[in-house]
């Protein structure tokens, strides 16, 4: 069931990293000047992405984790994101700071491969293959790339609206998957 692993990973990556529901953040910095190069962005994050993938589990076991404690902690984070696109609070704060240049902060990071992203492709590892989780990584990179370079079309085709819909749908996603993560791991 190769097939169903890769869009397991894919829809899971896509629901966590939520680039469609991230579009608001992105118009509003092209609004304030920052300047987002989508190549930049996308490569960086991928970068992070597949580092994490190798050597997360290294990174662990320095501070003597276990992948199971690491991916409970994963899916509360999961949780929280989810909880934050359905009823549109936020329990993470980032600093709005304006550099010039967006491409890889807060864009890359943490934007697309922030702390729900890492935890997740780490918490994956203990339920899909390598190969599948890299996929899914590449599918999800390619589509971030197109949302970024195509983002002043998506702001004249995507109402507020539709928008505000996508994100609450991958919302509650969100929940169901961290759920599950938890049930898996605690036992």
């Amino acid at each position: 069931m190769a097939l169903t692993g890769i869009l397991s990973v894919t829809m899971i990556l896509f629901s966590v990293i939520d680039i469609i529901g991230s579009l608001p953040i992105i118009l509003d910095l092209k609004k304030r000047g920052v300047t987002i190069q989508p190549t930049t962005a996308t490569l960086t994050a991928g970068l992070l992405m597949v580092a994490f993938l190798f050597f997360g589990v290294a990174i662990l076991k320095v501070f003597g984790i276990e992948v199971s404690s690491f991916a409970i902690a994963g899916s509360l984070i999961i949780f929280f994101i989810g909880l934050e696109m359905v009823l549109g609070i936020r329990f993470f704060k980032s600093d709005d700071t304006e550099p010039s240049s967006g491409s890889i902060v807060p864009i890359a990071f943490p934007l697309i491969a922030g702390a729900g992203t890492l935890t997740t492709i780490l918490t994956l590892r203990s339920s899909f293959h390598l190969w599948e989780i890299i996929i899914g990584i590449v599918v999800n990179l390619l589509v971030i790339f197109l949302v970024l370079r195509t983002t002043p079309f998506l702001e004249r085709k995507i109402s507020k609206s539709a928008t505000e819909a996508l994100r609450k749908i991958f919302g509650i996603l969100l929940l169901a998957i961290a759920i599950q993560m938890f049930r898996t791991n605690i036992l």
